[in-house]
């Protein structure tokens, strides 16, 4: 019997765009209908108190949903982790597209018992040049440091434990604060964490594109996010004010 994977997907007012990442990623599903490594994929959506039909159009293609009433994204992934059922569990944020090899090659990633998770590159295709460069330029940063984003990440649900899951004191970087304790974990114990490079998965850049760049540069300022990482208030804009 092969590998159970489920996959969690936080999701606040995002009826608008949850077809097209349940699309992809149920296309992902079936490119890899007959690899035996595979045993079934749950798609779990962790709604965090929508006031639009997401969790009627979650349900209506195939998710499973639970509820968040607190929104705060730590607290809504660990949330949908603890709903979940399988022995992998892969994080995948509402308004990102995965190619069809997204499920296929994470469980190729998994094979090797030493490998305790990883996460995806990131392609984000913002309206603005401006904009796509200080994106790239974050982008190639990030993948020298060794940081992931939470677009898409995995990992073996005993090492979700073990490493004390998502932090929910925090509110901005809570994702590379994870990764960065999954590898120190895998580290200790003479494993190790993927990252992805060769594929990479699509975030939606409504934010990017909305926004003034101003606003872009404060608030993926690292100054600003270690300052404000756990007040509440620096990041209603962010997770309340979903852009369209």
């Amino acid at each position: 019997m092969g590998l159970v994977i489920s996959v969690v997907i936080p999701a606040y007012n995002e009826a608008a765009y949850l077809p097209q990442t349940l699309g992809c990623l149920m296309r992902s599903v079936e490119h890899e209908g007959g690899n035996r490594d595979l045993g079934w994929v749950e798609v779990i959506v962790a709604d965090s108190g929508s006031t639009d039909r997401t969790s009627e159009v979650a349900g209506a293609l195939g998710a499973r949903v639970v509820s968040v009433p607190k929104h705060n994204i730590s607290r809504v992934r660990n949330v949908g982790a603890a709903a979940a059922r399988g022995e992998l569990l892969v994080f995948l944020d509402a308004d990102t597209l995965v190619p069809e090899e997204f499920l296929g090659r994470i469980l190729k990633e998994m094979e090797p018992a030493n490998c305790l998770g990883g996460a995806w590159d990131t392609d984000y295709r913002p309206a603005r040049c401006s904009v796509r460069v200080y994106l790239r330029l974050w982008r190639w940063l990030g993948l020298w440091l060794g940081m992931a984003q939470g677009a898409a990440q995995f990992c073996r649900r005993d090492a979700f434990v073990a490493v004390g899951r998502f932090e929910e004191s925090l509110f901005m970087g809570e994702d590379v604060d994870f990764f960065w304790r999954l590898r120190k974990l895998a580290k200790s114990k003479g494993q190790y964490v993927q990252i992805v490079r060769d594929l990479q998965v699509v975030p939606s850049c409504r934010r990017f594109d909305q926004w003034p760049l101003w606003r872009i540069l404060i608030k993926t300022n690292p100054f600003y996010i270690f300052v404000f990482k756990r007040m509440k208030f620096a990041w209603q804009g962010w997770y309340h004010d979903v852009p369209r």
